[in-house]
């Protein structure tokens, strides 16, 4: 996994790329009729039942634009939240407030429909001992942002990118001549670079679990797109030679049936993919 002194430098990149799309040489609408020694105050209304994420990268923006505003929390992240509440009141410079608003409503929206999302399946899987993942299927260019809401919501996150763990998929298997072979040029590139990362391998079918389990070293075996009968199987083939993860259309309707299954980890896309963004505003008192 990245640092966290990483992953703070993804966020920094984030906000500094946002407001630069966003502002480009000004925001003009503010400029032409709100004088630039205005002040006002703004809350932040909830208009939609869920899990709040994105408070703190909130607070994070509005020091980007103007260190001299004012944020005065009333719910933080990880909290449920229903219509009606007022999440933080932000007060300071006019123009702003109206520079950071669109930034900060469509970060935390996202942030919370992950989040809510998040922890549906967190709540699934309650008394199981399996744990939900993200994916790197995620919105190019604020992964981080959509990461960050899965730890809101309850659940962890798997390898940030392809450059904090290893993860040999179908076509990395085939391309390299097969599963073992895969494996064995793995491990030597990681010695030969001075590399210490984790290794995943995928598999299809209950051969590849035995085949993967002839050569030490894999850290979790990716059961991938498995019935419950052979992800059983496939639990009990492995057993405590490595940890294990579901994955391949996992939904809310099947999540409970695969961690009764006996594995570690499953992880979904659908976390990042398919949301519904949480109905927030900002407006002025």
């Amino acid at each position: 996994m990245i640092s966290e002194n990483q992953f703070n430098k993804e966020i920094d990149l984030i906000i500094a790329n946002a407001i630069r799309e966003d502002v480009g040489d000004g925001d003009h609408s503010s400029l032409a009729c709100i004088p630039k020694t205005a002040s006002g105050k703004a809350k932040l209304l909830v208009k939609d039942e869920g899990i709040l994420a994105g408070v703190d990268f909130a607070k994070k923006v509005f020091s980007f634009v103007d260190p001299e505003m004012v944020i005065d929390v009333k719910i933080k992240d990880g909290s449920p939240v229903k219509y009606g509440d007022e999440a933080f009141y932000v007060s300071g410079s006019s123009q702003s407030i109206l520079k950071a608003e669109r930034l900060v409503l469509n970060a935390m929206q996202r942030m919370s429909a992950i989040a809510t999302k998040t922890n549906q399946f967190v709540k699934l899987l309650e008394g199981t001992g399996t744990k939900i993942l993200d994916t790197r299927k995620t919105t190019p260019g604020i992964r981080a942002l959509e990461k960050w809401a899965v730890k809101i919501g309850g659940g962890e996150n798997h390898r940030f990118a392809l450059y904090d763990m290893i993860m040999l998929k179908d076509n990395h298997i085939d391309f390299a001549g097969g599963i073992t072979q895969a494996i064995e040029k793995t491990k030597k590139y990681l010695v030969d670079h001075n590399r210490d990362l984790k290794i995943i391998v995928e598999a299809r079918d209950l051969n590849e679990i035995r085949e993967i389990l002839k050569t030490p070293g894999v850290y979790r075996i990716l059961i991938d797109n498995f019935n419950y009968e052979d992800t059983r199987e496939a639990v009990k083939l492995i057993g405590d030679t490595c940890l294990t993860e579901s994955s391949g259309g996992i939904n809310e309707k099947t999540v409970r049936k695969y961690a009764e299954c006996g594995v570690d980890y499953i992880s979904s896309g659908a976390l990042t993919h398919s949301v519904y963004n949480l109905d927030l505003s900002l407006k002025a008192m």
